[in-house]
């Protein structure tokens, strides 16, 4: 008798399709997360290569290996948008395609942090946006691993 793979869970909203919003409690103080989110050589070591600076209105980019899947030449444009030290961390995020803008709150709780990514703007009707979505949704939450490592490091 064959069997009926099991429920793939309840659908998307268009609401969800639109943002990655991830959280997760790391066991350092905001000020050493917040140091590996904006130190441009601690960013490099696990976000990408930069010349970030923790200033509004900064231009910047990130590089990286190009994604041919999804039209990614690997160079991030991105500016500050907003900027409290040890709070928040709002920059503007283009692939030169698509536009987004990206947040990292940070609140203390107990002894460490809890650290906030919303990534935004992506179009729930658009195929390769929804594919960028789901690689970079697998792959933020690799990168929290890395910045709790290098934050204990601090």
């Amino acid at each position: 008798m064959p069997q009926t793979p099991p429920p793939a869970g309840p659908p998307e909203t268009a609401e969800e399709r639109t943002a990655i919003r991830l959280d997760q409690f790391l066991a350092h103080p905001p000020a050493k997360v917040w140091r590996a989110l904006t130190e441009p050589e601690l960013l490099a070591r696990w976000l990408m290569p930069n010349d970030f600076k923790p200033e509004v209105g900064h231009r910047f980019t990130f590089t990286t290996t190009p994604k041919k899947a999804v039209g990614f030449d690997g160079v991030v444009h991105c500016e500050v948008l907003a900027i409290e030290p040890a709070k928040l961390l709002r920059l503007a995020w283009s692939d030169g395609r698509v536009d987004w803008t990206v947040t990292w709150r940070l609140e203390p709780e107990g002894k460490g942090t809890r650290l906030f990514l919303d990534h935004e703007g992506f179009d729930p009707d658009d195929e390769v946006q929804q594919l960028s979505r789901r690689i970079m949704g697998g792959g933020w939450p690799r990168h929290f691993a890395t910045i709790e490592a290098l934050a204990a490091e601090l």
